[in-house]
């Protein structure tokens, strides 16, 4: 082969693998940004807490409260949860497999005694 093109080749390769590299740099700085941020929260939190918990009043409440604001400042998707349906039981309240009442149209018989049939 031509040895400009395998030169011209091989500087494209590399250009584009720095590009890359750059790009996974500048992501990874911005990951650990908002990992310090979320630490710092978190921190921010657990003074709050004990503050009240000195004080003698509730925590939790505020707490819940907290995590509510930062879960919908943080999540930008809509995803309502389904509202669930009232479900009714998979079998009776008086429901006892080893009395034999109640059950279904399933019940267990023995198999046929001797050898099997066959010949």
């Amino acid at each position: 082969l031509e040895p400009d093109l395998v030169v011209k080749r091989q500087e494209a390769l590399a250009a584009a693998r720095l590009r890359m590299q750059e790009e996974l740099n500048a992501q990874a700085e911005k990951y650990k940004e908002k990992q310090r941020q979320l630490e710092e929260e978190k921190r921010r939190q657990k003074i709050a807490m004990w503050e009240s918990m000195q004080e003698g009043k509730s925590y939790k409440g505020n707490l819940k409260i907290n995590q509510q604001e930062l879960e919908s400042g943080a999540s930008t998707s809509s995803t309502v949860p389904k509202p669930k349906a009232n479900k009714k039981p998979l079998r009776s309240g008086g429901y006892n497999p080893l009395s034999g009442e109640g059950g279904g149209t399933c019940s267990w018989r023995p198999g046929r005694r001797g050898p099997s049939a066959g010949g």
